[in-house]
């Protein structure tokens, strides 16, 4: 068995062309590859304050034959230093390659 992880990040303004970048080149190293889909990113909406707010989301996957959880917790805590996030979400499942 193997694991999908994906990274909803949250990348706004002029600063998410370099934030993709770095996590891109940091999970190529860890992982060995990664794919981010660019060109068709959803819309996150929350209700702040009686206001909706609204990310631009890419999604980001990575497969990975462990699941290290500290590393994860670790890069998540991180990922929402740099965005200025609450949270981020990072989620795996299992999968099976065919």
């Amino acid at each position: 068995m193997s694991y999908l992880v994906e990274i909803l990040l949250p990348v706004t303004g002029d600063d998410g062309r370099t934030v993709l970048e770095r996590a891109r080149n940091e999970l190529t190293e860890e992982f060995g590859g990664v794919t981010m889909h660019l060109n068709a990113p959803a819309e996150g909406l929350w209700e702040n304050d009686g206001d909706v707010d609204r990310d631009r989301i890419v999604v980001v996957e990575v497969m990975t034959d462990e699941l290290d959880r500290q590393w994860w917790a670790a890069f998540r805590r991180e990922l929402e230093a740099r965005l200025d996030q609450d949270e981020i979400v990072i989620r795996a499942a299992q999968v099976e390659r065919l």
